[in-house]
């Protein structure tokens, strides 16, 4: 069978899908994983068919922040939507027997494979089904609401990110000249939905719908005869285990401001840091930091005294399965939600909001993850568990139903 996965984002929306292919490849399938650009190197080095989804995130930021007129702003994320809109179609019809998307794109996906007559399995990597126990990935805060405030909370949540895309796919059903009063399933409605994340961390909820289940982790694959560069292991065999620092996708252009924070955090706390640069191009000095780039997270974080990071869900994921505590400094999106699991796993003290980051504050934060023995004895406790999992089991079984069917 011939699958397609379709993913838009940063790279911790694209990397899990790397390790889901890879899967996917060594049970027999053609498998293409469909991104943007700046991931095709990525998912050729994994052994995967890349296809192109035109657009760049990060120079979509950057862009919009240039642009002070909402009109211009508008137009620009039309512009960047329709592209996408264009590279899901030519995916989805690249004769392809089964698509995989992300929640991102996946009203897009499933207009597409309405048109091609191909099914779509919604491959989804945090929550995204409202319930009573607990305010979804997006909704203000991340306190417990109560049971209807919760579930109205993720109605809300689940309502603008349809109203995101919902010009996006009208614009497409007219190109691919489908009938406009018989919109594509909204991604609430895709069936089957398998969550990337481990029922350890989040359980399932107990209301959520038939056919939406939490599969597991979907570790990203390591690229092909990568090796880690000599200048990092010769920092750390040149002294005790350094705690990481990295924002991944977030704060971009506050690279300078960061790196001088997280230096003077650093130097305050005595530890040493590997610092990645992320799309804020952050930067660091002095003997005990070192500034790194892109690196397989299952190779770094174990090597790690703490993980200082901004709670994307697949940073979060490789946190808890390194076994080592970390510090969540939410940005956005469904960052505070993880950030907010991570305390209540006990794997982490209490969130410090970006907002909230100076050198003082992430010092003292740092200083508590690292003192307090027992963050690291249940980081410990909890990895161990989640590596006895298999996340792309369930998945595998039901693509397995397809292709049977």
């Amino acid at each position: 069978m011939r699958i397609s996965i379709i993913t838009a984002g940063s790279r911790g929306d694209v990397a899990p899908f790397t390790g889901l292919g890879r899967r996917l490849l060594e049970a027999g399938h053609q498998v293409a994983v469909a991104a943007h650009p700046p991931f095709a190197a990525l998912i050729g080095e994994c052994g995967l068919e890349y296809l192109s989804l035109p657009g760049d995130p990060q120079e979509l930021i950057r862009t919009r922040g240039r642009t002070s007129a909402p009109e211009e702003a508008q137009a620009v994320m039309t512009a960047f939507l329709d592209g996408l809109a264009d590279g899901v179609t030519t995916a989805v019809a690249d004769g392809t027997d089964l698509v995989l998307t992300a929640f991102g794109p996946a009203p897009l996906s499933q207009t597409a494979g309405e048109a091609s007559g191909v099914p779509v399995i919604g491959t989804y990597l945090a929550p995204a089904f409202a319930t009573r126990q607990f305010p979804l990935p997006g909704a203000p805060g991340a306190d417990d609401l109560g049971p209807e405030g919760n579930l109205a909370a993720g109605q809300t949540v689940l309502r603008r990110a349809e109203g995101l895309l919902a010009d996006a796919v009208t614009r497409l059903r007219t190109r691919l000249g489908l009938p406009a009063d018989a919109p594509s399933a909204p991604r609430g409605d895709i069936r089957p939905v398998f969550h990337g994340f481990s029922p350890l961390v989040v359980p399932r909820p107990a209301d959520w719908p038939s056919q939406v289940e939490v599969a597991g982790y979907w570790w990203p694959c390591r690229p092909h005869g990568w090796q880690p560069p000599a200048e990092l292991v010769d920092f750390l065999q040149a002294g005790p285990p350094p705690v990481f620092i990295g924002f991944g996708s977030m704060a971009p252009g506050q690279g300078e401001r960061l790196g001088e924070l997280v230096t003077e955090a650093v130097k305050r706390v005595g530890v040493r840091a590997v610092v990645q640069t992320g799309w804020a191009e952050m930067n660091g000095g002095g003997d005990d930091v070192l500034v790194v780039g892109d690196l397989p997270h299952d190779w770094l974080f174990p090597r790690m005294a703490a993980v200082v990071h901004h709670s994307g869900a697949g940073t979060t994921g490789a946190g808890l399965r390194a076994g080592v505590p970390a510090v969540p400094v939410p940005v956005m999106a469904d960052q505070p939600f993880w950030a907010a699991r991570l305390h209540h796993l006990g794997v982490a003290p209490r969130p410090l909001p970006f907002q909230d980051l100076t050198a003082e504050t992430l010092g003292a934060a740092i200083t508590t993850c690292i003192t307090e023995q027992f963050y690291r004895r249940r980081a410990a406790e909890l990895a161990h568990h989640i590596n006895a999992e298999d996340g792309a089991a369930a998945l595998l079984a039901r693509i397995d139903m397809e292709c049977a069917g």
